[in-house]
């Protein structure tokens, strides 16, 4: 065998497994399916140019403010956004930066 060449058998090699386990996949997956909407895939894409309020993003998405605070508190509660209050304001960020990889791979394959 080669330097550096794995050994293999009829359906696996012998290489090291993937690191993960069924659960942790399974809370990716949870936390996938809250991404899968196209309101929150677009407060994805403002929020990774900057920051904004509840009203600009439902602006942007032509959403009702609550509508906007909904899919906001889903996202957060994935760990995707932060909120920080500046006075009466609050302003929504990116906290998750692996968020731009993904958004850059949606953006490459279903965007023109």
């Amino acid at each position: 065998m080669k330097k550096g060449a794995s050994k293999t058998t009829a359906t696996a090699t012998v290489d090291a497994k993937p690191k993960g386990s069924v659960q942790e996949l399974g809370d990716a997956a949870e936390c996938l399916k809250t991404l899968a909407h196209p309101v929150r895939l677009r407060m994805v894409q403002l929020l990774l140019h900057g920051r904004y309020t509840v009203g600009e993003l439902a602006a942007d998405c032509e959403v009702p403010d609550n509508v906007a605070s909904e899919h906001l508190r889903l996202l957060q509660r994935c760990g995707f956004f932060t909120s920080e209050r500046e006075g009466r304001r609050v302003f929504y960020q990116v906290a998750e930066p692996h968020l731009a990889k993904l958004m850059a791979c949606i953006e490459g394959r279903f965007l023109s």
